[in-house]
């Protein structure tokens, strides 16, 4: 991701150009008693603060937002809702969505038309970094129980298809975290909460369709895909799946048809010598860029 330019506060110092004169000598800068500079510079000086005292002081009329639509959470001139089903799905899942801070105002975020396809009482988000039991007694309620699996995936998760099968608790609660891959390592393992539940992960070779979105490799799914097709899983029922995704296919066909470009995955970039930046010196990251190029799972 790009990192943002910082915003210039008030507060933060002002270099303002000063015109250097031409007919200046050592001998003219020194003045009478020892003064440095002639008065002359002075009351320069202080012009050019008082300019920029003025500056600062001029109103700042805040960016009006474009008006959203209550359903989908998308500008209203670029509604989803006709590609929403028209009433909640039904499920039997309960599903908690743990949202990292910085995926809340994004843009393209796809937890919104996620939320928008199911029963309010089925889909909650959680928004935060760090969960306790102090914190959110509900979610350690439900990280707690037999039946909740967290979607998460390692070395120590299981199949979710398989897992299923052999269960002797059919599972009732699934928990996605929503972040980018390092904020929801950040996540899962900083909180221990999140390591209660029985933790699974989704088998697929199926590319991700959220092309607007750079990922890391090309099984990497976006949040909104991974609850599609665990909850297809979960209720035995593919309808659920192509009901889910037909407003993300909607959304990055949008944004293709208005100069958006087809994001290809950082694993594809590496191995067609296609990447655009440097290998990272540092060898943690380089050792990643290996591991993708290799197909490893990291």
């Amino acid at each position: 991701m790009e990192p943002q330019k910082q915003a210039r506060t008030p507060g933060d110092p002002v270099a303002w150009p000063r015109g250097p004169s031409s007919s200046q000598t050592p001998d003219d800068e020194e003045g009478p008693e020892g003064n440095t500079a002639p008065a002359a510079a002075f009351l320069g000086a202080e012009a050019d603060d008082a300019c920029a005292d003025a500056l600062w002081e001029l109103p700042v009329e805040p960016a009006e937002r474009r008006p959203e639509c209550s359903r989908c959470s998308r500008p209203q001139k670029v509604c989803l809702c006709p590609f929403l089903p028209l009433h909640p799905l039904h499920i039997s899942t309960h599903l908690y969505i743990i949202q990292h801070p910085a995926e809340e105002n994004k843009v393209l975020r796809t937890v919104p038309l996620l939320a928008a396809c199911l029963p309010q009482d089925k889909c909650k988000v959680k928004i935060g970094r760090r969960f306790s039991e102090e914190r959110d007694p509900e979610l350690s309620t439900v990280c707690r129980k037999s039946d909740t699996l967290i979607l998460y995936p390692g070395a120590e998760a299981a199949n979710l298809e398989e897992f299923i099968l052999d269960s002797p608790v059919y599972p009732s609660t699934i928990i996605i975290i929503d972040g980018t891959w390092s904020q929801a390592k950040d996540i899962f393992y900083k909180n221990s909460l999140f390591r209660l539940p029985k933790q699974v992960q989704l088998k697929t070779s199926v590319s991700s369709q959220y092309v607007i979105r750079t990922q890391p490799t090309n099984r990497c799914l976006s949040t909104l895909e991974c609850a599609a097709a665990a909850l297809s899983i979960l209720e035995k029922n593919d309808y659920i799946q192509e009901t889910l995704l037909r407003p993300l296919q909607a959304l990055c066909s949008f944004q293709l048809q208005h100069g958006a470009q087809i994001r290809l995955s950082k694993e594809h970039l590496l191995k067609n010598g296609l990447y655009p930046k440097p290998m990272p010196k540092n060898k943690r990251k380089l050792r990643k860029m290996e591991l993708l190029m290799n197909s490893v799972k990291i």
